[in-house]
């Protein structure tokens, strides 16, 4: 028989999992239209075209993740009771605060965005993208707040019927570890708007379709993704690294697959995790990396997962590795093609290098692989607790709920985000093949993005 924790997990990753491919998306791509509107504020009419274009895509994903993100709000009191009592006065501020404030100023700015470029004009048009821009990211940062409380939760006390109450707005706002999770967070959002805009753009340069406005935008695409996936690498992968580190060593130690303390530990790039012998199947290893990487030092010591409580140990250890070596795997590939591609644009050959555009539009899916993957590590490597050191998973969900009803919802809600994925590849697809609106450029403009 299925454990009702367990499924109530399940559910909640599913949903959690398929809403985020939106906002990730979203957050993205509001940095780069803020880029093509800055352009076109500069006299680029075709950045200006490419915007939008890439709004269109923008609002209907954007309504995608809204219509996707309300069951969620709904999930905390229906699996996760328990939670919701005793934490609820601070969870509940920042998913208000998000919800008030960053939603409904980012839905204000996106209708006027989408609607309003004539009677805005041109600057006031560009201050709205900026404060698109703004609000899409401050939705982020209060969705993050709220998931650094489980991970290291500071600002708060509990009564003697073990109720949490907050002590400080500021201390939930501005913890550490939120501050690190978000940069690194926003950083991966920012690496799938550029590949999906590289990627589409891929499609038409291959289809010789929309070449005056498509090359241009995916020369903005390349730049950005280079810049976002070694900021994703370093600084801020290594920050969320050794954070992890210093405030959950269990997850650590699983996550690289790092079982026996040992003195100048080096870095599993591939292997199995065998439980039952503890110890990495067919690894390639780097000698000391992982001492190195970690506390800067290539003879530091770096504890194993033996020498922690195996109560401790996350309960999928295999599934957490795989995720946390399928993200910075995937990463390392990011900067490689990328930094390929801004070669190629330098040298004004990417838009006729059909191999990369190749590569490029077949690497559409890969971020938000990795995005959904670093997902996995952070929250599976959190077992058994649901707050760090405080709430064990099983003390958060509810009690009253029967294995068949979650399982009759979660096959509910299965069916409906199929539906709701058919719907939006139709529609998404049809915009892509529309394209952005055909313009027509002077000649200094062609003379200078020739061979672009």
């Amino acid at each position: 028989m299925i454990d009702s924790i367990l499924l109530h997990r399940v559910q909640f990753a599913f949903t959690v999992s398929y809403h985020y491919l939106f906002p990730q998306l979203t957050m993205g791509l509001a940095l780069l239209i803020f880029i093509l509107k800055t352009m076109g504020l500069r006299g680029n009419p075709w950045a200006d075209a490419a915007a939008r274009f890439w709004l269109k895509i923008f609002g209907l994903t954007f309504l995608m993740g809204v219509v996707t993100g309300i069951p969620l709000e709904f999930q905390f009191g229906t699996n996760w009771s328990q939670l919701v009592k005793k934490t609820g006065s601070i969870l509940g501020q920042t998913l208000a605060m998000e919800g008030i404030f960053a939603f409904f100023l980012e839905s204000t700015f996106l209708y006027l965005l989408i609607f309003g470029e004539k009677k805005l004009g041109r600057i006031a048009h560009w201050i709205v993208s900026f404060l698109l821009l703004v609000g899409t990211w401050l939705s982020g940062y209060f969705i993050i707040c709220t998931n650094a409380f489980l991970q290291h939760p500071v600002g708060y006390w509990i009564d003697e019927q073990g109720v949490f109450h907050l002590t400080s707005i500021w201390a939930l706002l501005s913890n550490p570890w939120a501050i690190k999770q978000y940069l690194h967070t926003m950083t991966g959002s920012v690496i799938t708007g550029s590949f999906t805009m590289a990627s589409i753009g891929a499609y038409h340069l291959l289809r010789g379709e929309h070449l005056e406005i498509t090359r241009r935008y995916l020369s903005v695409a390349v730049i950005v993704g280079f810049l976002a996936s070694i900021i994703a690498a370093a600084p801020t992968g290594d920050w969320e690294a050794k954070q992890v580190q210093k405030h959950q060593p269990v997850k650590f130690s699983a996550m690289e697959g790092h079982f026996h303390t040992e003195d100048g530990a080096g870095l599993v790039l591939i292997g199995q995790p065998n439980l039952e012998e503890l110890k990495i199947d067919n690894p390639i290893i780097i000698p000391k990396v992982l001492s190195f990487l970690t506390y800067d030092s290539w003879n530091a010591t770096v504890k194993g997962l033996t020498d922690y409580d195996r109560a401790l140990w996350p309960d999928n250890i295999e599934l957490l590795y795989f995720s946390y070596h399928i993200m910075a795997g995937l990463g390392t590939l990011f900067i490689a093609l990328m930094g390929l591609c801004l070669l190629l644009v330098w040298k004004r050959k990417l838009h006729t290098s059909r191999t990369i555009l190749w590569l490029l539009m077949l690497s559409l899916p890969f971020p938000f692989i990795a995005n959904t993957a670093g997902w996995f590590t952070a929250e599976i490597g959190r077992q058994p607790w649901l707050i760090y050191g405080l709430m064990k998973t099983t003390d958060g969900a509810s009690q009253n709920i029967s294995q068949g009803n979650i399982m009759f919802t979660l096959l509910g809600f299965m069916g409906l985000y199929l539906f709701l994925s058919v719907l939006y590849f139709f529609l998404t697809t049809r915009i892509i093949n529309q394209g952005p609106e055909a313009i027509k450029l002077n000649q200094s403009d062609s003379a200078a993005e020739a061979g672009t």
